[in-house]
């Protein structure tokens, strides 16, 4: 059986037009049984549709922030750094994506991003527009293969099939994150404090997004490893 081939979306340093990859995608990927190939940045339409013709799924992985004005909104004081360059490389690969139900699995921005691109809208900066009695880390103070805080899985959803339990733990290392949620989709996944932290697609193959980075802890933690292995049996030809 061949391994199936996965595009990953690739980050971006706007200042420099640097672009990077972590080996934690790559090698989570690889451990799963899938083949890790890095997409371009910057690419015309008709290429990048040959690629999605031959890839078998694709990661939406972590990064920058998403434009405001992907969303229709003015830019927050205290939104992030943006790469344009990679919002409509994005952009334009999600719908040409879900056009062939090829699997979605997407991290941090990626959950984000897929979100806006289907219609939602996020918060631009969660301590100033999500305040709470007792703010959870959601930039955690140690490093991420360490978990941060819990996520309660919502019954009855795909997530709740791959996690196989009611609770996980997991990392965490975002300021922004899903507000209203996008048509079609729905919530498999809440922080203590109620923020999104994993949605999916009910009438979609394999679509699934996180907010926490489960590339930094699959080697110890079920959950993040059987989010990899069953997005890669979903691509597997």
């Amino acid at each position: 059986m061949h391994k199936p081939l996965i595009g990953l979306t690739p980050s971006h340093d706007s200042e420099t037009d640097d672009i990077t990859m972590r080996p934690t995608y790559l090698n989570a990927v690889k451990e799963a049984g899938g083949i890790p190939v890095v997409l371009p940045l910057e690419i015309e339409k008709e290429d990048l549709q040959r690629l999605v013709d031959l890839l078998d799924g694709f990661l939406f992985t972590g990064g920058p922030d998403v434009h405001p004005s992907r969303f229709g909104e003015e830019t927050h004081i205290h939104c992030g750094n943006v790469s344009t360059k990679r919002d409509c490389l994005e952009l334009m690969l999600l719908p040409m994506v879900m056009e062939q139900k090829k699997p979605i699995l997407a991290i941090c921005r990626g959950i984000q991003l897929i979100n806006i691109g289907l219609g939602g809208t996020i918060y631009q900066d969660i301590p100033s527009q999500f305040p709470k009695d007792f703010p959870i880390a959601h930039k955690q103070p140690f490093y991420y293969t360490t978990p941060s805080h819990t996520v309660a899985i919502t019954p009855e959803t795909k997530m709740a099939d791959i996690c196989q339990q009611p609770s996980i733990q997991v990392n965490s290392m975002h300021h922004q994150a899903v507000k209203e949620l996008a048509p079609h989709c729905i919530v498999s996944g809440v922080g203590p404090d109620g923020l999104i932290e994993a949605i999916e697609m009910p009438n979609y193959p394999f679509l699934i997004g996180v907010q926490w980075h489960p590339e930094y802890l699959w080697k110890h933690n079920f959950a993040a490893a059987n989010l990899f292995s069953q997005f890669i049996k979903a691509c597997r030809p």
